[in-house]
């Protein structure tokens, strides 16, 4: 017997299909990377390269050509005096809020954050000029070796990197020409221009010298130059440049130290760069060229439309710039802090109500672990900080987190309803479990995920209140954004975002503890979340609501009451009728208010919603402008609308990396879906999408899944199982008969909907299309 092509016998026999395999690619091809015809002459158009810890932005015209130097610890932590304070504290915050003292709460939470301090801080910048006249030509950023080329008329070329595995940034001058070699320090002892308003807009808080520190001890010799720079509280960092040079050819290397791992930084980066310079150009980007190959190796995608595929690989490539294990994770504006003489805009912090969680959405279906591990260590490795900040401010057990943090995790202030929220550590645990879920590591669910999450599911349980009608609420809900700042920005009841992280952190925590045996604590947290209230949705429309009988009434840039929907995937399109009214109706909502008040962000979350609703073509829409309106030309997002078209009123133009991460996301999203226990392949194509293929994404479970889709039609999938397990498939072919090689029929069961497969650790499947005009040499 047979059914639906897969025969009845085992079929693990060698197969030769030329004309069904996969598309051979992998490395981003030289039209994905960076090509300018004409200079850049503001930082935040230069082009970026990074390795997790320093970071680089190249960009002028050779008069000179200017390389801004960052490194991701590079902080100023000087500590809030109004939040240790006896009125800091979640009952005063109620009181004031109960009694309309708006003043106050804006002057103990809100005004702060105006102050320079604490802030992520710049570490200068190399200019370099060649010869007498230099006439620049063009300037490229090769995405597959992570190498910036600059070209001038006379021939004379630079090459730019940062070392993937060493922290040492490398440059290498082609010219017979002299070359002028000046290392800048930030102007922190300069004069101030522009003091620190505190009723200014949050943006930008003012010059650099407004932290008050002395200027750069400078050093140098005849072929190095170095400072030294004391920071807030004894905190000092060293930059340092060394070169040699022949006649045809410069070669430099540069590096950033810092007082925590030497006590004398100056040395250790002379040491750096010393060492760099000693094994060579070629040898040094030999390694580096590896990391790269392996980094590009995790995944790859092929598609019709050139604009969102070059724009993918920009944002994996800057994923790979940003992130390592073992580094601080992504800020605001991760290794590139802004080179301007300004602290960086909202001070490059982290901010945990959308900005460092979009940044990751990516890392897990592109199969980038790796990099996302660097965002859940340093979440663990700064618990105790934020579980003491919990206990200071809420005076309650378990665990949550300040929304926008220092690099320690310390609460900086801004708006009170969401740097203060309940549920933000909600929002952090969902990458716990993302990691462990995508990742199948019990290691880390018996050592992270779950005792994360159980601790803020104590937290959560703490926090809220039990009404009359026996339903759990919080006292003090929000949505963030919604309302800004004002005193109507508290709701009188629950909203959909809060509900949302709550119902789904008591939720996973009984799934986890429930997948460990610990049974006593998967029924305490079933019977918590039995307690908490439905989402309010409009009983008319069915459109989801910010909170009970309140409506989205204009356009917003946060979709933060679509929470239940993405990311948490709540309420999800698999589980039928009412779900799928459910988000329809909040798509027409959000359409229908319009995009005046949408950030670039705000699109590519619309893309990860509209293609969780199998929408490709809204999808589709959404990324296109995000890239063509939302980004400067280095790709980097810029927030407001760049492109005068009317996408958006926001003009303005900070710097900020979540909007380009959700983007990627959500192409993977329209690839690949697993979010609900089953894996989809190309659940959300746009019907102009012919042909389209992805390669070694992975999905939950720990499956790496590739596939190809030719002529509008799904015609091979090939499945990775990781750790082994069962193996749901939505069926990729419809009805339509195919073959499946590297299975047993005994460990294949299908259902009207999908194929359940039982695999084992290593374990290759591979499904393809039967097509008698395409597949003619199927050969068992």
């Amino acid at each position: 017997m047979s059914w639906g092509g897969l025969p009845s016998r085992v079929l693990s026999i060698a197969i030769i299909i030329p004309a069904c395999s996969f598309e051979v690619f992998g490395k981003p091809m030289p039209e994905h990377g960076l090509h300018f015809e004409r200079p850049s002459q503001v930082w935040d158009e230069a082009i970026p390269l990074g390795n997790g810890l320093l970071g680089a932005l190249v960009w002028g015209d050779g008069k000179p050509l200017r390389i801004s130097l960052d490194r991701t610890d590079l902080w100023d932590l000087r500590p809030v005096p109004e939040f240790h304070t006896k009125e800091y504290s979640y009952k005063t915050m109620r009181q004031w809020v109960k009694q309309g003292r708006i003043a106050d709460l804006h002057r103990l939470y809100d005004k702060p954050y105006r102050n320079p301090g604490p802030t992520k801080i710049p570490a200068g910048r190399i200019e370099l000029t060649i010869g007498d006249n230099p006439v620049f030509e063009k300037a490229s950023l090769d995405l597959a070796s992570a190498m910036s080329e600059i070209r001038f008329k006379n021939r004379d070329v630079v090459y730019v990197t940062v070392l993937a595995t060493k922290p040492v940034g490398m440059i290498q001058v082609n010219s017979s020409r002299p070359v002028n070699i000046k290392l800048l320090a930030p102007p922190f002892g300069g004069k101030i221009t522009e003091k620190t308003e505190p009723d200014k807009d949050k943006i930008i808080a003012g010059d650099l010298a407004n932290l008050r520190y002395n200027a750069p001890v400078e050093f140098g010799g005849d072929n190095w130059t170095g400072y030294l720079q004391k920071g807030w509280g004894g905190f000092k960092f060293a930059v340092v440049v060394t070169w040699s040079k022949s006649e045809s050819r410069l070669l430099a290397a540069w590096s950033i130290t810092t007082s925590n791992e030497s006590k004398n930084p100056l040395q250790k980066a002379r040491e750096n760069c010393e060492k760099a310079l000693g094994a060579g150009f070629a040898s040094s980007v030999t390694e580096h060229r590896k990391w790269w190959d392996q980094f590009w190796g995790g995944s790859s995608v092929h598609l019709p439309n050139s604009i969102i595929e070059k724009q993918w690989y920009l944002e994996m490539y800057k994923f790979g710039a940003a992130t390592r294990a073992d580094t601080p994770p992504i800020t605001l504006q991760g290794p590139w802090t802004a080179d301007n003489g300004k602290i960086p805009p909202w001070k490059g912090d982290y901010h945990h109500d959308l900005n460092t969680e979009l940044s990751y959405w990516p890392a897990y279906s592109a199969n980038q672990l790796e990099g996302a591990l660097g965002f859940v260590n340093w979440l663990w490795n700064t618990k105790e900080n934020a579980r003491a900040w919990t206990k200071r401010f809420f005076d309650l057990p378990g665990l949550n987190v300040p929304m926008t943090a220092d690099l320690e995790q310390n609460q900086i202030g801004g708006w009170h309803q969401y740097t203060h929220s309940s549920t933000t550590a909600a929002w952090l645990a969902h990458h716990f479990y993302l990691h462990w879920r995508y990742s199948v590591n019990r290691d880390f669910l018996r050592q992270r995920a779950y005792p994360w999450l159980r601790e803020v599911s104590v937290f959560l349980e703490a926090v809220t209140e039990k009404g009359p009608d026996g339903k759990r609420t919080l006292p003090l809900s929000s949505s963030p954004e919604i309302n800004d700042n004002r005193l109507d920005a508290w709701f009188p009841s629950i909203t959909n975002y809060d509900l949302a992280l709550i119902r789904w952190t008591f939720e996973k925590t009984t799934e986890l503890a429930k997948e460990l045996g610990k049974d006593k604590d998967a029924k305490r947290w079933r019977t918590v979340l039995a307690e908490m209230p439905d989402f309010a949705i409009d009983p008319q429309s069915k459109k989801m609501l910010i909170a009970k009988d309140y409506p989205l009434s204009l356009s917003h840039r946060h979709l933060s009451h679509l929470m239940a929907i993405h990311p948490l995937g709540i309420i999800r399109w698999e589980n039928g009728p009412e779900d799928q009214t459910i988000i329809k109706a909040s798509l027409t909502d959000l359409e229908q208010k319009g995009t005046a008040w949408w950030t670039g962000y705000s699109f590519s979350w619309l893309a990860n919603i509209s293609a969780r609703a199998r929408n490709g073509e809204k999808a589709e829409k959404a990324l296109e402008i995000f890239s063509t309106a939302f980004c400067l030309r280095n790709s980097f997002h810029c927030n407001g609308d760049q492109s005068g078209k009317g996408y958006s009123d926001f003009r303005y133009r900070p710097f900020t990396l979540e909007g380009n991460f959700a983007a990627a996301a959500g192409l993977q999203e329209m690839l690949l879906q697993s979010y609900s226990g089953t894996i989809r392949v190309f659940p959300a194509i746009p019907a102009a999408w012919k042909d389209v293929s992805f390669k070694a994404f992975r999905a939950e479970g720990a499956f790496l899944v590739s596939a190809e889709r030719r002529a509008g039609l799904t015609q091979r999938v090939e499945i990775l199982s990781e750790k082994g397990g069962l193996c749901r498939l939505e069926k990729p072919f419809g009805d339509s008969q195919f073959n499946l090689q590297g299975a047993t029929k005994d460990s294949v069961h299908k259902t009207d909907e999908e194929l359940q497969i039982r695999t084992s650790p290593g374990q290759r499947i591979v499904l393809m299309r039967r097509d008698k005009e395409q597949c003619s040499r199927l050969r068992f």
